[in-house]
């Protein structure tokens, strides 16, 4: 990992097909360390703007400083870029070049004290942003049997989910389940031999839908595509011709964002970029593991 604790995927992808031209806005939703602002940014100048948005404030503050020191002109909300809308019409300012990215940052996973790691213990967080009111810990304690089921098979896409959660349910008549590696063990219990053959950590999909849950991700991605979709009708907060990419991890993720982009260009208000998206080749998957499951698809408006 770098010494910024996260390595930006697709970053050539990013820059050959968000193209920006100096004196474009930048507007980079998922902030995170600042790795696609900062090259997005560069590619702006001379007289480009960078917009940064996180939801956690220790990355909105890293990444700011990490701009500044570049020199480049930005302005970083800390904000849920559900929020797109409202953030723009403050400023008053339109985006040439829209970002968003909807991994998690390396450096929340490598933090075993923020609860998204199954291979260091910590506490059962997974807050994105550190204000919010909800943790997994929350979740895992108090929602019903049957809506965590739903919640580990339909959101975590985990076959062994209705199990899970059961067993999630016997465990918390003990006490509350408080660490990661609580969770992680009961999920590996779970699948007892079939871990040997699972192709990656059998608690993956598990963690993945209770940090979808507590950052309520995936209302996020569909408030984010209605703004999209209403900017593309009428301007507002989007500039005409303003070339959109957004980097998935996940087909929940995907499915809206291929769906909201195809209907968009049906209606003759933007065009597709390679209509499968752009996946890392071998190399970038080699140099970085996290990137193998990324997809990014990119809009530009009409």
């Amino acid at each position: 990992m770098t010494d910024v604790g996260h390595i930006p995927v697709l970053l050539d992808e990013v820059l050959a097909h968000l193209r920006p031209e100096p004196g474009s806005v930048v507007l980079d939703l998922t902030l995170g360390r600042g790795g696609h602002a900062l090259t997005l940014g560069t590619a702006a100048m001379p007289g480009g703007h960078v917009i940064g948005v996180d939801a956690d404030p220790g990355n909105a503050e890293f990444a700011r400083k990490r701009l500044s020191d570049s020199n480049l002109p930005c302005t970083i909300r800390h904000e849920n870029f559900a929020r797109v809308g409202e953030v723009m019409r403050e400023l008053d300012m339109q985006a040439d070049v829209v970002l968003a990215d909807l991994g998690v940052a390396s450096v929340h996973l490598d933090q075993a004290e923020r609860g998204f790691s199954m291979m260091a213990d910590g506490p059962l967080d997974m807050r994105l942003d550190p204000t919010g009111p909800t943790t997994a810990a929350d979740v895992l304690n108090t929602m019903p049997e049957a809506d965590l089921a739903h919640l580990i098979r339909t959101v975590g896409e985990e076959p062994l989910g209705r199990q899970i959660a059961a067993k999630i349910a016997l465990q918390r008549q003990q006490g509350p389940m408080t660490t990661t590696e609580h969770l992680r063990s009961l999920v590996l219990d779970v699948y007892g031999p079939r871990a040997r053959d699972s192709r990656r950590h059998p608690a993956t999909r598990t963690f993945m839908a209770l940090r979808i849950a507590v950052n309520d991700e995936l209302a996020a991605l569909d408030t984010l595509l209605a703004r999209i979709r209403q900017a593309a009708h009428g301007g507002q907060w989007l500039a005409p011709k303003a070339r959109v990419g957004i980097i998935s991890f996940h087909s929940l993720e995907d499915r809206p964002v291929k769906r909201c982009f195809a209907e968009l260009a049906a209606d003759g208000l933007g065009h597709v970029s390679q209509r499968s998206g752009f996946v890392p080749s071998d190399e970038e998957i080699d140099r970085n593991g996290r990137a193998r499951s990324a997809r990014l698809r990119i809009l530009e408006l009409a």
